[in-house]
């Protein structure tokens, strides 16, 4: 059975930085990633992660956000740094594996609010 595990959001003031962790189990993933919605907007994708390595990420937070994972651990993390109010959102882990059958998270919630 996949699972997928959110951790590290939480309440940050503009500028701060967050750390998110996606402990997956059940299978190995292709790509790994995560999305964020917030209220009243569509979900929208931050950053992925190849197996291998390679990445992607949105526009808007290029520069500020890492994306990484440890393979062997099956996890995939966001460091985020200078964040700003309109980053206030629910982040989901996304898990892509090699079937291409997609799976979520339940979401955790980053407020980047003074």
């Amino acid at each position: 059975q996949v699972q997928l595990v959110e951790s590290g959001g939480g309440l940050v003031q503009p500028g701060g930085s967050l750390r998110l962790s996606c402990a997956a189990s059940g299978t190995i993933f292709k790509t790994m990633g995560w999305y964020r919605q917030a209220p009243g907007k569509a979900r929208e994708l931050v950053a992925s992660i190849a197996h291998g390595g390679s990445t992607n990420y949105a526009d808007s937070v290029k520069g500020r956000f890492t994306i990484s994972r440890d393979n062997a651990k099956n996890t995939v993390y966001l460091q985020m740094n200078s964040l700003k109010p309109e980053d206030t959102a629910v982040y989901i882990c996304n898990a892509v594996n090699y079937s291409y059958w997609t799976y979520w998270g339940q979401g955790t919630q980053v407020t980047v609010s003074s």
